[in-house]
């Protein structure tokens, strides 16, 4: 039985940890949304923006609600990029980037976004593959240093989870929040409700 998005962000929102259900990471995620026009990205190229929207397409993919795409998470992350993040992480997140097309031309000798939605999919089994490996070995305290590849991926799937669970999309067609007083307000704190 496939696993409703809403148990998966849960899910994966611990597993990531995270805090992505803050009141101020709410705010702050927010106000990129609203300064995100969909206008040129100010810190990725056009092959990298494409990149970074197909990977957070099959993060969360479009079904009977809109994808990550319609969500304008694409958008939302060049402008964490930009905004949000150090010099450091950005330059490890476009190394990151950098990473999955050499994997991809290793593994199916064509980019990432060139390649056929099974081997995009291979390549980021096996990325979520390492990231769970670190995960597992930071749960037992090991002393590990997290590889370029398993920060990338981890910091590309924090920004997907939060850029799309933020978004007016994610806000209102995903999670139901309503509308109400007939405006979106992604900060409003709602009490939980029982599945």
């Amino acid at each position: 039985m496939a696993m409703k998005r809403r148990d998966w962000l849960a899910t994966a929102l611990g597993a990531l940890a995270v805090p992505a259900l803050s009141p101020d990471l709410r705010s702050l995620a927010r106000g990129l949304h609203a300064r995100s026009s969909g206008d040129v990205p100010r810190v990725l190229d056009a092959r990298q923006n494409e990149l970074v929207a197909t990977i957070a397409e099959l993060i969360i993919p479009q079904t009977d609600t809109p994808g990550a795409r319609a969500a304008g998470v694409p958008q939302f992350i060049d402008l964490a990029l930009a905004e949000w993040l150090d010099i450091d992480d950005r330059q490890r997140f476009l190394a990151g980037l950098t990473d999955v097309d050499a994997r991809s031309r290793k593994r199916f000798g064509r980019d990432f976004t060139a390649c056929t939605p099974d081997q995009q999919t291979e390549i980021l089994t096996l990325l979520d593959a390492e990231v769970s490996a670190l995960r597992a070995a930071e749960s037992r305290d090991d002393k590990v240093e997290a590889s370029p590849s398993q920060r990338f991926f981890r910091m590309m799937k924090r920004l997907t989870l939060v850029g799309y669970y933020t978004s007016e999309v994610g806000a209102t067609q995903e999670l139901h929040n309503p509308i109400i007083p007939g405006r979106y307000d992604g900060c409003v704190l709602l009490e939980r409700r029982g599945n």
